[in-house]
């Protein structure tokens, strides 16, 4: 079975880009030329039925929901009602990230959970299985890797974030510049290069990458070139070792694209607001146009416990400049293992910080909704302003536990609301009356 990108070549339109044409309000014409390009990816593996979601050019730039077990912590229901939490919140897609307990039960069990386009990485079960077999993750055989990456593939996992741009070269630039002030924060990959330097080979993954396309091709399973350097600290962005994985994953995502496979390239995690815009026209450049997945990023290293604040505003810039699925970040990040409620904040700010983005990037057709609640919060129309509100109930709920003495104002203002005040005064002015 072909994947997207390659009927898009053929001059096939798929009933998944006429979906993606449908919710984007695109011509589907647009989106079979841009998934032929590479510039635009569809998650959605040939094993399990789900919405088609569309990543990339010119479409509304997407959010991501991380969840998963820990080592500590191990709830296999808890999982199912973030991936639930997520999905009602607004994320678009899904990755499952465990690391503890029964790693297929949980992995099945959220697909079976929910309706969104379900990723994840399989170093980490790769790793895992490893340690419980052999009682060293630096013993990992190759073989095993590669199985599992077949095995959550049948599965139905639709896009994999797979580490094929570490090498022993990315290992040397890290080396040559004195390593880091905030090391190294992917747990894939640390393991990758931990097994490299214990076994003193090569990243199988980077070695037989036409091994992995091959597989997720079978699938059409998005291959995601996973950020393993990436930096957790902001005096650590755009270091050597970063921009080189980068610039490896960009030649890779071109290699992939040829071979049929779609392909997504994943972007740094810590991120000073200077220079959002140039890593963004970096990665778009040098890999030509491929999807950027931005993981947050976080803006500053100072705010634990805020860290979906700051991952907003570092969000909301990535999609201004052109990023175009955004990995949300938890109030837990850096602190605990992430729980329901920290989902559905995390997910919403992200939300948030993408329609922020949008409305610049998109400025011809992304900022109506704006002048339309701008009018109904003129006119006092509490009903229209929930209607065309982001989250409506949330702000049903803030209004209702305050109410006013008079109904059509709130209680910041109450008699002083100038809105109130300011329809009186045109009401007058337009009926030619004293003012």
């Amino acid at each position: 079975m072909k994947t997207q990108i390659e009927l898009a070549r053929d001059g096939v339109t798929t009933p998944e880009m006429e979906s993606v044409a449908h919710e984007e309000q695109i011509p589907a014409e647009q989106i079979r030329s841009e998934v032929a390009a590479g510039r635009i990816v569809i998650t959605r593996n040939h094993q399990r039925k789900t919405k088609a979601v569309g990543i990339g050019a010119g479409l509304r730039t997407k959010v991501n929901a991380s969840i998963g077990t820990s080592s500590d912590i191990v709830d296999y229901d808890s999982e199912i009602r973030k991936a639930i939490a997520a999905e009602e919140s607004g994320a678009n897609t899904l990755m499952e990230l465990s690391v503890g307990g029964d790693l297929d039960r949980v992995r099945r069990e959220v697909l079976a959970a929910t309706d969104l386009p379900v990723g994840n990485v399989p170093l980490y079960q790769a790793f895992c299985e490893a340690s419980r077999r052999y009682g060293d993750p630096n013993k990992l055989d190759e073989e095993l890797l590669f199985d599992l990456i077949e095995k959550q593939c049948a599965d139905g996992i639709a896009f994999m974030a797979v580490h094929c741009g570490i090498n022993l070269y990315t290992i040397e630039r890290l080396r040559n510049q004195g390593y880091r002030y905030g090391g190294l924060v992917s747990k894939g990959g640390v393991s990758m290069v931990a097994w490299m330097l214990e076994n003193g080979r090569e990243n199988p993954l980077y070695e037989h990458f036409d091994r992995v396309v091959s597989i997720l091709k079978r699938y059409d399973t998005v291959l995601s070139l996973g950020n393993g350097l990436r930096a957790g600290a902001i005096h650590d962005s755009s270091d050597r070792a970063q921009i080189q994985e980068l610039i490896i994953n960009c030649e890779l995502a071109e290699l992939g694209r040829e071979m049929g496979c779609q392909m997504l390239v994943e972007g740094p995690g810590h991120v000073p607001l200077d220079e959002i815009e140039g890593n963004i026209q970096l990665q778009k450049r040098m890999s030509g146009g491929a999807p950027y997945y931005m993981l947050g990023p976080i803006a500053t290293d100072v705010a634990p416990g805020y860290d979906h604040i700051t991952s907003a505003i570092g969000a909301a810039q990535s999609s201004r400049f052109g990023a175009d699925l955004i990995c949300y970040i938890t109030p837990a990040e850096h602190l605990a293992l992430p729980n329901e409620d920290d989902v559905r904040l995390g997910v919403k700010s992200a939300v948030i910080a993408a329609y922020i983005g949008d409305m610049n990037k998109y400025p011809e057709r992304g900022r109506e909704r704006d002048k339309a609640i701008s009018k109904a919060r003129r006119d006092l129309d509490w009903n229209r302003q929930f209607e065309l509100a982001l989250y409506p109930e949330d702000a049903k709920a803030v209004r209702a536990s305050r109410s006013p003495e008079i109904e059509e104002t709130c209680t910041m203002c109450g008699d002083f609301c100038a809105s109130r005040g300011a329809g009186k005064l045109f009401a007058q002015d337009l009926a030619g009356d004293k003012v």
